[in-house]
């Protein structure tokens, strides 16, 4: 399948939406999401090893790889990310695709499969539970310290970004995300950096470190997610989000959402890895993944891209 990888990119009203497509032009359909800070090359390991009948568009959120970084003055959240899904979605004329998603992409596509349930026909959550609940005591905290987080950092001009060797800036990463292997960091570097004099800088946008601003209380996920059509999937890493994103709050809802999914008969299960283990050992998390879009999606007709 690698022979079939190629650039895409979307038009937005700021810029572009970049991203890879591998697979035949007539598959179905497979939106991929990365997670926070990371971009589409997440995919590059894991996608080889999914069923061929597919279409996978990986995307490089805003601010991330080589997508456009927002105009000045907005702001990175779960909403903007959903509506760029949307915009995605109609510019490539998809009327119904899959998702797989990653961390924070898995929290865009909850939020989108819920808002749009009948342009989804599979979700795919990697370590992560689709929603993120936030106490609704602390949401007034937490949207101020982003305001400020904000605010502070658009002070900071995107010619003083820092300058690195390559060396550095594989230090620097792997420092940041001790779940990659170092092929992994290579990786995601390829769309992480850019050159300019002297070195290389990070590609994305600064913003993207400030906290969400707009949260969701437990009540409010759990009716959004009441509302997903689509067959889930959840492959969850023992030494994953958990371990790396040691939360209360999270110890707390993370079971409730999950014990939500399975009362709908959604599909949850847990693999050996880490928080990346999609991408560092794909071949643990391929099966699951395949044989869901196996059954859920291809067993049930056919859709153009």
């Amino acid at each position: 399948m690698d022979k079939e990888v190629s650039e895409i990119s979307v038009p937005v009203p700021w810029g572009e939406i970049r991203g890879k497509v591998w697979g035949p032009r007539q598959g179905r359909p497979v939106l991929c999401l990365h997670g926070w800070a990371d971009n589409s090359g997440t995919f590059n390991t894991l996608i080889p090893l999914l069923p061929k009948e597919c279409r996978y568009v990986a995307v490089d959120l805003p601010g991330h790889g080589l997508s456009s970084h927002r105009p000045p003055g907005e702001s990175y959240s779960l909403f903007s990310f959903t509506a760029d899904v949307h915009r995605v979605a109609d510019a490539l004329q998809l009327r119904t695709f899959s998702i797989i998603s990653h961390s924070m992409g898995s929290d865009v596509a909850g939020m989108f499969s819920a808002l749009y349930p009948e342009m989804v026909d599979a979700l795919v959550l990697l370590d992560s539970y689709g929603f993120l609940p936030t106490d609704s005591k602390e949401i007034p905290e937490v949207m101020r310290r982003g305001i400020d987080e904000q605010l502070k950092i658009e002070k900071i001009s995107e010619e003083n970004k820092r300058v690195y060797t390559y060396e550095k800036a594989v230090e620097r990463m792997s420092a940041a995300n001790p779940s990659m292997s170092e092929q992994s960091v290579h990786i995601l570097l390829e769309r992480g950096l850019v050159q300019v004099e002297g070195g290389f800088v990070f590609s994305r946008d600064l913003r993207v470190n400030v906290k969400h601003i707009m949260r969701t209380s437990l009540d409010q996920c759990l009716e959004m997610q009441s509302r997903i059509q689509a067959p889930v999937i959840v492959v969850l890493a023992e030494d994953g989000y958990n371990r790396i994103f040691p939360d209360i709050a999270q110890e707390k809802y993370a079971p409730i959402l999950l014990q939500s999914l399975l009362d709908r008969n959604h599909k949850v299960l847990t693999v050996p890895g880490d928080h990346h283990v999609h991408l560092n050992k794909p071949e643990v998390v391929a099966p699951f993944v395949s044989d869901f879009l196996q059954s859920k999606v291809l067993n049930q007709g056919k859709h153009k891209l």
